[in-house]
């Protein structure tokens, strides 16, 4: 039983998050190549995509009614939408598809972890949840495979939605019997205590923000990154199943080292590694800097996630879900801001690198906010 919903969890990860939002780090290549978007305008379709994840996370936060249909709907949504997104031949289209996306996965994201947590705490099996954050790398790793076969058989940007889009049919066929049902699941506490935000909680929230905003440049454009600096390069390629790959290992790591440390030290590291990944990527030469930065920012990836929702349990156990809601929602703040950040880069410089360095300040920043817990007020 324990095993069955930390897989339903586990794909509905992969689907939602690894491939209705991902797909589309190893698809804005194509996208660019077919004359659908710019440098500029991919990173303004990212940022709208984030902001219906803003959106759709919130308002799972925050829903008292139709929980399952929101799930449901998450779920169903990414697999349309990723299908319908071979349709889409502009700017316009592919920010209004991403922005339902983005809510769709929004919803998924904050549900599905909700939902499997209480079954997997109910059932004496807690420590499976981590594994269930395995799915969005497990989902880029995945996508970032058929990515590479994909440019190999040179199909075009809307072939390649199609394909995206049948895997996640096929596995969210794999669960739909399992997924809970409308009024079969119930929120205990539907409305949240009041929580006051001490200064260690604030400090929380603001490094998590900034997490968001600094992974996801490279989370976003690193395909493109490797498809300008190495054309027709198949070893570049793998530089998106590299990052998901390695947010698998690392948060496996994560839970092979939970006893070393506090969480929140743990966290700090690993917010200063995903920043020189980012610094890897923008100042190492060749291929071996985009490796390093997939390598140390994908590892970290789903690490700062697990960490940060671990850290915030700590701080406030007795609000553990409106923490998760508040932590996605601040994160989501921080990923909207990431790709506005690149489009004026580019816009200005016409260079990316430039918006790097902002987001290896921003996750060096982060780190340090929570490395040392400020003295609590009796």
């Amino acid at each position: 039983m324990a095993q069955r919903v930390a897989f339903c969890g586990f794909i509905v990860l992969v689907v939602a998050m690894g491939i209705g939002r991902f797909a589309f780090t190893p698809q804005v290549p194509l996208m660019i190549r077919d004359g659908q978007l710019t440098l500029t305008s991919a990173g303004l379709v990212a940022a709208i995509n984030y902001l219906g994840y803003l959106l759709g996370a919130w308002d799972a936060m925050r829903a008292q009614r139709h929980i399952e249909l929101r799930l449901w709907l998450g779920i169903s949504g990414a697999v349309a939408l990723t299908l319908l997104s071979a349709m889409a031949d502009n700017a316009l289209v592919h920010g209004a598809l991403r922005l339902v996306i983005g809510a769709m996965s929004g919803w998924a994201m904050v549900l599905i972890a909700a939902w499997s947590n209480e079954r997997l705490a109910h059932a004496g099996k807690p420590g499976l949840s981590a594994a269930v954050f395995a799915g969005p790398g497990a989902g880029i790793a995945i996508s970032g495979l058929l990515a590479v076969a994909i440019q190999a058989e040179g199909l075009s940007a809307a072939s390649a939605w199609q394909v995206y889009g049948v895997l996640a049919l096929l596995l969210v066929a794999l669960i739909a019997r399992y997924l809970p049902r409308p009024g079969e699941w119930h929120r205990a506490g539907t409305q949240p205590q009041p929580l006051h935000l001490a200064a260690n909680l604030k400090r929380l929230v603001w490094s998590y923000s900034l997490a968001g905003f600094g992974y996801i440049l490279p989370a976003t454009f690193l395909s493109q990154m490797a498809a300008l600096r190495f054309p027709g390069s198949l070893f570049a390629q793998f530089v998106w199943p590299v990052f998901g790959a390695a947010a698998v290992l690392g948060i496996a790591l994560s839970i092979l080292l939970r006893h070393v440390g506090h969480s929140h030290q743990r966290l700090a590291i690993v917010l200063w590694l995903q920043g020189a990944g980012v610094l890897a990527a923008w100042l190492l030469p060749g291929m071996s800097g985009l490796v390093c930065g997939a390598l140390l920012v994908g590892g970290g990836f789903l690490c700062a996630v697990q960490l940060s929702l671990l850290y915030g349990r700590e701080l406030a156990p007795d609000h553990t879900r409106y923490m998760a809601g508040l932590l996605t929602t601040g994160y989501a703040v921080g990923q909207l801001v990431g790709p506005m950040t690149s489009a004026l880069s580019t816009w200005l410089t016409q260079r990316l690198e430039p918006a790097l360095g902002v987001a290896a300040i921003a996750l060096l920043i982060g780190g340090l906010l929570v490395w040392k817990p400020a003295p609590e007020r009796q």
